[in-house]
């Protein structure tokens, strides 16, 4: 059985500002506070989470 892919997702800038969608982007990711980081699946939904709110994170793919 293959491995899926992960995706090691850190919110590395503050919420303060952002609209309400990006807010839930972070929540949906399981993201908590400044420097949490969360191993996320590599699938369509979570890029589009991430790519809502990439100016908010460090992404980096395993």
């Amino acid at each position: 059985m293959a491995e899926s892919k992960k995706i090691t997702v850190t919110l590395k800038r503050s919420t303060i500002g952002s609209t309400i969608g990006q807010k839930e982007a972070v929540r949906c990711l399981g993201l908590k506070k400044l420097g949490h980081s969360v191993e996320v699946a590599d699938n369509p939904a979570m890029r589009g989470q991430i790519k809502k709110i990439q100016h908010l994170l460090d992404v980096k793919v395993k």
